[in-house]
């Protein structure tokens, strides 16, 4: 029964707009919009620094050589890792400056 009567008022048009026209849902849409936009562009913002990361670009780097023996692949792999080490603690520090502003 209650589920009927709310489907027979989201599909009154009148009642649809006002209620658009209401404060409270005039807010939460631009709460939404505001959230929705942020995290866009702290998804950019993310992508943009993995495609300017050193690890990246060496793990390409290394994914096109052809490795000789277990050895140079043991010391290929630790580089990466060392790379990747460093960028994170580099990330960390930078995100906690960012959220000590």
């Amino acid at each position: 029964m209650l589920a009927r009567l709310l489907a027979s008022l989201v599909n009154n048009l009148h009642v649809v707009e006002k209620l658009a026209e209401s404060r409270p849902i005039r807010r939460a849409a631009q709460i939404t919009a505001y959230a929705i936009t942020k995290a866009q562009i702290a998804g950019r913002d993310a992508s943009d620094r993995v495609l300017r990361s050193q690890t990246v670009r060496q793990v390409r780097d290394e994914a096109g050589k052809v490795p000789g023996d277990l050895g140079e692949i043991s010391g290929r792999l630790k580089r990466v890792r060392d790379t990747f080490v460093n960028e994170v603690k580099s990330g960390w520090k930078d995100g906690s400056r960012q959220v000590k502003k």
